[in-house]
């Protein structure tokens, strides 16, 4: 919609403070919390990610962009949950055991967010025991795993391995990212998909929720 124009455009030049006006903006007049996430804070957050595809974007402008958004879905949370807006899907995110480096999973993490995932973040240098209880506990549909140095690589197979040992591998997709992951390597530990970036990796956990 037209009137979400400027709204957009302050998520993808990441003014967090202008977000944060226009969307209580709207809110006081009135306007539908889901319109707003959907007509607005999304597909500004997806012009983001295009941009950062395209190499026109780096880290930091995601990072920028990341909080603004994250200003007006604070804004919306509450006016979501209070409607029984439904996620797209829930997914927990995390970094692997040995590796404590959380950049990539972070903004993963606010473009799920963005995208209309519910989010639940394990932190880093997490256990496969640790991810395959987390899941258990809330219920998620997909477990995303982070990794930004090879020696922690082997993190990853182990934790798909701790879901099947669990018995509930069947009933959650894992995907997989970070710098030195590959689509090879997913396939070879059994994961479900690997995201190159943050944009993508919504792309592939739409494509593993079904919508």
């Amino acid at each position: 919609m037209e009137k979400y124009v400027e709204l957009q455009e302050s998520i993808i030049s990441g003014k967090k403070d202008k977000v944060g006006e226009l969307t209580q903006r709207f809110l006081d007049d009135g306007r539908p919390a889901k319109e707003i996430l959907d007509e607005g804070l999304i597909p500004g957050m997806a012009v983001v990610g295009r941009k950062f595809q395209e190499g026109e974007y780096f880290i930091p402008e995601m990072l920028l962009s990341a909080r603004a958004l994250n200003v007006g879905l604070d804004l919306l949370k509450p006016l979501l949950e209070a409607s029984d807006v439904k996620p797209v899907a829930k997914v927990l995110v995390g970094t692997v055991k040995g590796d404590i480096h959380d950049i990539g999973k972070n903004l993963v993490s606010i473009m799920l967010r963005g995208g209309g995932f519910e989010v639940i973040d394990a932190g880093v240098d997490v256990s496969p025991d640790t991810f395959v209880q987390m899941a258990k506990e809330s219920s998620v549909d997909i477990v995303g795993l982070s990794a930004l140095l090879t020696t922690t690589m082997p993190s990853m197979q182990e934790t798909v391995e701790a879901f099947k040992s669990d018995g509930s591998r069947d009933k959650i997709k894992i995907m997989i990212g970070g710098a030195p992951v590959t689509t090879e390597y997913a396939e070879k530990i059994g994961a479900d998909g690997y995201a190159q970036n943050a944009s993508l990796a919504i792309e592939m956990a739409r494509n593993l929720a079904g919508v």
